[in-house]
């Protein structure tokens, strides 16, 4: 089953306990963010210790009713124009709560070489996410199989990767 509109936003609001994401693109070509990352190119820079938006005040909102969001994104260096662009916006989104880990392959195998992009919601349900080689996002699908195989990838990207805070540490990021 394909998810869009409401269906794939209420994933976000009716999780029990987890939400987690897989990322595995070095850029993702979103149009919403068109504008951010012309900015971006331009020099110019956000604050974490200041930067508040929607996604940021729905993380405290979900740390505050004991609930996690998280994700590995898995890189290579150097890294993407747009991995330092959206490395910009992990440190306010790590301070409001959501677990973000880097699983860098620059130098060793990489243990999820296979697996694509998906979002995993409360261990129970998977969707995945669907890309053209450009980062554009061609769809979303409920996975029907056994979640168990997601699960285990979930625990290998979290054993293979170090907190956000402690990767860009010594980073120009």
């Amino acid at each position: 089953m394909l998810l869009d509109g409401e269906a794939w936003q209420a994933k976000f609001r009716d999780f029990q306990s987890e939400a987690w994401r897989l990322e595995t693109l070095p850029a993702y070509n979103v149009p919403q963010e068109a504008e951010e990352i012309r900015a971006f190119r331009a020099g110019e820079r956000i604050d974490p210790r200041t930067h508040s938006n929607d996604y940021t005040e729905d993380l405290k909102q979900v740390r505050r009713e004991g609930r996690t969001k998280g994700r590995v994104h898995i890189v290579t260096r150097p890294l993407s124009e747009y991995l330092r662009y959206e490395f910009m916006y992990y440190r306010p989104h790590v301070w409001a709560g959501e677990d973000i880990r880097i699983m860098d392959v620059t130098d060793r195998p990489n243990p999820l070489a296979s697996v694509q992009d998906f979002w995993m919601f409360d261990k129970a349900e998977v969707v995945l996410m669907h890309y053209e080689s450009d980062g554009t996002q061609i769809s979303r699908e409920v996975y029907e199989g056994d979640v168990s195989p997601y699960i285990e990838y979930q625990r290998i990207a979290l054993d293979e990767s170090v907190p956000f805070e402690e990767y860009v540490k010594g980073l120009d990021v």
